[in-house]
């Protein structure tokens, strides 16, 4: 109902492996792994042009986060939440906290995070909790620092860097929400470590809007030739390139993962949601390209009621109400091969 994807995304693998998400340890040391290194997964860096294993990671799987990732190797839940705490902020982490752990001057536990961080710290600096408080509310709203709270906190020997970097942000995250991000990214990560088939099945029917099989699903090389493609184009990419690109980077995965996909299939595939089939995954309907949803419900709906093959195409139209082109598409994938034409038998040869 919110439109949020994550919880979604976790129904369906709780759904598809029978695993209440709930009972998942949130210190399990492979899924951990994933935000540093590939290593859990079974493949090396170079397959997928990534030192981590956060594709497809909600939170954690942008080009962004993924170059936080490199820069400050979390490797405890806490730590995640501040890289959620920073990715979520304005001013937070470019120009900020990323200049001062580059250049040593703060670690990632030191750097202002989320928004509860400055009244924690400075209450722990002894400062009065209502000023702790203040201030932390001054810095979130991006109103920076008064005169009279800079010289308090100097009083009372908060670090320039600390009073400098409070003065550059212009929005913070609450840890609560961060908490709550990052326990359903670790969840749904966890299942990308374990259940490798019915995590890219989630995904690819959750999350990838733009899953053009026609790019996809005919091996890593064709997948791999597309990205090339695009890297070409680079910063000129257009939005819809983007999104196809996130998902190209996923399905490489997948095949690096020595994962396949079956053909789009009449009569076997969903018409909207992916499927696991003997040790691979079906595609929908959908994910022809061109092919809506409307039409792939409707041939579903003709399956269903049919019980068994069409006489022909014309009557696979009549019975799904499909037209012209969607016929064309489902020929080009192969999807009516062995298939007549028209119901009448033909007298002559």
């Amino acid at each position: 109902m919110l439109g949020h994807d994550d919880p979604t995304m976790i129904r369906m693998l709780q759904d598809l492996t029978e695993i209440d998400p709930q009972t998942i340890s949130l210190d399990d040391k492979k899924t951990m792994s994933l935000f540093t290194s590939t290593q859990a997964l079974g493949i090396n860096p170079e397959q997928i042009k990534s030192k981590t294993g956060a594709f497809g990671i909600p939170e954690f799987g942008t080009k962004f986060v993924r170059g936080m990732l490199e820069d400050t190797k979390p490797t405890t839940f806490e730590e995640l939440i501040r890289i959620s705490g920073l990715s979520h902020g304005t001013d937070v982490w470019l120009n900020n906290a990323e200049t001062l752990i580059k250049n040593g001057t703060a670690t990632l536990s030191d750097a202002i995070c989320t928004r509860d961080d400055i009244m924690t710290y400075l209450i722990k600096m002894n400062l009065p909790p209502q000023d702790s408080f203040k201030i932390m509310e001054c810095v979130r709203k991006g109103k920076g620092l008064t005169e009279e709270q800079e010289n308090l906190m100097k009083q009372y020997n908060v670090p320039d860097w600390y009073i400098d970097s409070c003065k550059k942000i212009k929005y913070m995250f609450p840890k609560a929400h961060a908490v709550a991000y990052v326990t359903m990214a670790f969840r749904i990560a966890w299942f990308k470590v374990y259940y490798p088939l019915a995590y890219y099945c989630a995904y690819f029917t959750i999350r990838a809007d733009d899953f053009d099989s026609e790019l996809m699903i005919y091996g890593k090389e064709k997948v791999k030739s597309k990205i090339k493609e695009l890297e070409k184009i680079g910063n000129n990419m257009s939005v819809k390139e983007k999104s196809v690109y996130t998902i190209l980077e996923i399905v490489l995965e997948m095949y690096e993962r020595k994962i396949k996909f079956l053909p789009v299939d009449l009569y076997k595939s969903h018409s909207t949601k992916f499927k696991i089939e003997n040790e691979a995954i079906r595609p929908p309907l959908s994910s022809i390209p061109g092919l809506g949803e409307v039409a792939a419900v409707g041939i579903e709906k003709a399956v269903k009621q049919e019980q068994g093959k069409f006489i022909s195409i014309d009557d696979l139209q009549i019975k799904s109400k499909i037209g012209n082109a969607v016929i064309e598409m489902l020929q080009k994938f192969g999807c009516l091969d062995g298939m007549s034409k028209s119901n009448q038998i033909s007298l002559f040869g």
